[in-house]
C-alpha cells in the first residue's frame, strides 16, 4: 500500500469519528440557537448512528462486488455534502434527516475503509492500530473544535467549513485511485483462499464483544465531554477548556492502539484481550463517583481500554477471513456495533434529564465489559490464521 494511500485512508478515519459525534458535542450550542432542551436535540442524532450502522451492510457488499475505491470516493464527497446541508437548515426535523444522510454516508468507512487497509497480510495489527488512532483523533477533534467554535464562532460555521473540507479530499481521492492499479482489484479477491479452522468461533466471539463495546465505545465518546463539564464544574471552566481537556484525554488513550496492534502482531491475542477487558470494567466502576481532576485521570484509564479493544476486533477478522469477503464481515461488524450504539444517545439523554445521571451509566457500562470479559475467555488459544490470496498483498 502506497504511502497517499494509507494518508487518505486515515484521514478518513478520523473525519468518519469527527463528524459523526460533532453534533452531539455542540448540542449545548445548537440548543440555545434553537431554543430547545440538551436531550431534546441530542435525540435528533439518534437517525445518524442508526444510518451508520444499518448502511454499513449493504457498503460492505457493494465494495466487495464492485471497487472499494469508488465507494471510498462517493464516502468523502457524500459526507461532505450532508455536513454543509446540516449547517444549513434551521428546522429541528430538518437537522434529523440531515443528520441521517451523514450517518449513512459514514457507515461507508468502517467496511471499505478497514478492509483496504487490513489486505496484504504482514504486520496488519500495526496498520489497524495506526488507522485507529487517527480514527481517535476524529473523536478528540470533535471535542476541542466544537468548544473553540461556540466561544469564537457558531456551530453552523463549523459544519461548513468541515463539509468543504471533505469535498476536497474526496475529489482527490478520486484523482488518485483514478488510474490505480488495483482498479481490477475485484478480479483478485475473487481467486479461491479459505478462512481460518477456528473462524467461526473467532468470528462468534468478534460479534458478541463488539455488539456489547459498541454501547460502550459511543457512550463514553459522547458523553465525556458532558461528564467532564459537570464533575469539574467547581473550577468553572469555559467551554474551550473542557473540550481541550476532553480532547487530550482521548489523544492520551489513543495511541493505545498503537502499542496494542504492535503487541498482537507479535504474542497471543488471547491474554491481551483478556487483560484489557478485566481493566476497562475496573476503571468503569471506579469513574461512578470520581469527581474533579481524579475524574480526567480516570477517564484516560477508561478511554486506554476502550480504545485498546479496537485493532484487536477488527485484526481478528482480518487474520481469519479471506480478502474476497472481508469487506462483508467488517460490513456485519460494523451493523452489530453502531446499530447497537445507537441506543446510546436516548440512552444518555434519558439518563441525563430524568435524573439517572452519568453514574447509573457507568455502573451499566462496567457491567458490559464484565460480559465481553467473559466472552474473550472463549476465544481459542492457538489461532490459526487464514491465508490470503496470491497477488492480494499492497505492501
Amino acid at each position: 500500500m502506497t504511502g497517499t494511500r494509507f494518508l487518505y485512508l486515515n484521514v478518513g478515519h478520523a473525519i468518519d469519528h469527527l463528524f459523526m459525534l460533532m453534533f452531539p458535542a455542540v448540542a449545548a450550542l445548537a440548543a440555545a440557537d434553537l431554543g430547545a432542551g440538551y436531550g431534546e436535540l441530542l435525540t435528533l442524532a439518534t437517525g445518524s448512528f442508526i444510518a451508520f450502522g444499518a448502511f454499513s451492510l449493504p457498503a460492505g457488499w457493494l465494495a466487495d462486488r464492485f471497487s472499494r475505491e469508488i465507494m471510498m470516493s462517493i464516502f468523502f464527497i457524500g459526507i461532505g455534502g450532508a455536513m454543509i446541508l446540516t449547517g444549513l437548515v434551521t428546522e429541528s426535523w430538518h437537522i434529523a434527516v440531515t443528520l441521517t444522510l451523514v450517518g449513512m454516508f459514514a457507515a461507508i468507512y468502517h467496511p471499505v475503509g478497514l478492509a483496504m487497509v487490513a489486505r496484504g497480510g504482514g504486520d496488519v495489527g500495526r496498520r489497524i492500530g495506526v488507522n485507529g488512532v487517527w480514527g481517535n483523533m476524529g473523536v478528540a477533534a470533535s471535542a476541542i473544535s466544537i468548544g473553540l467554535f461556540a466561544d469564537f464562532a457558531g456551530w453552523r460555521e463549523a459544519f461548513l467549513t468541515a463539509g468543504l473540507v471533505s469535498i476536497v479530499l474526496g475529489i482527490g481521492w478520486t484523482r488518485l485511485t483514478r488510474t490505480d492499479r488495483l482498479a481490477g482489484e475485484a478480479a483478485v479477491r475473487k481467486r479461491d483462499a479459505s478462512p481460518s479452522l477456528d473462524w467461526n468461533r473467532v468470528l462468534a466471539v468478534v460479534f458478541i464483544t463488539t455488539t456489547i463495546g459498541g454501547f460502550i465505545f459511543n457512550s463514553m465518546t459522547i458523553s465525556m465531554p458532558k461528564v467532564l463539564d459537570d464533575r469539574l464544574a467547581i473550577y468553572q471552566l469555559s467551554a474551550t477548556d473542557v473540550g481541550a481537556i476532553a480532547s487530550l484525554v482521548y489523544a492520551a488513550a489513543a495511541f493505545t492502539q498503537v502499542a496494542v496492534g504492535r503487541a498482537i502482531d507479535r504474542f497471543a491475542i488471547k491474554p491481551i484481550f483478556l487483560g484489557l477487558m478485566a481493566g476497562q470494567a475496573i476503571a468503569l466502576y471506579a469513574a461512578i463517583n470520581s469527581e474533579g481532576w481524579m475524574m480526567v485521570a480516570i477517564a484516560v484509564l477508561v478511554m486506554v481500554m476502550v480504545f485498546g479493544q479496537i485493532p484487536i476486533n477488527d485484526t481478528l477478522i482480518a487474520r481469519h477471513t479471506p480478502d474476497a469477503w472481508r469487506g462483508r464481515v467488517f460490513s456485519v461488524k460494523y451493523v452489530l456495533s453502531f446499530t447497537v450504539s445507537a441506543a446510546a444517545v436516548p440512552s444518555i439523554s434519558w439518563l441525563y434529564d430524568s435524573g439517572g445521571g452519568f453514574p447509573t451509566m457507568f455502573t451499566v457500562a462496567a457491567g458490559a465489559a464484565v460480559i465481553i470479559t467473559l466472552a474473550v475467555a472463549a476465544l481459542p488459544g492457538r489461532q490459526r490464521t487464514a491465508l490470503e490470496p496470491a497477488g492480494s498483498g499492497d505492501d
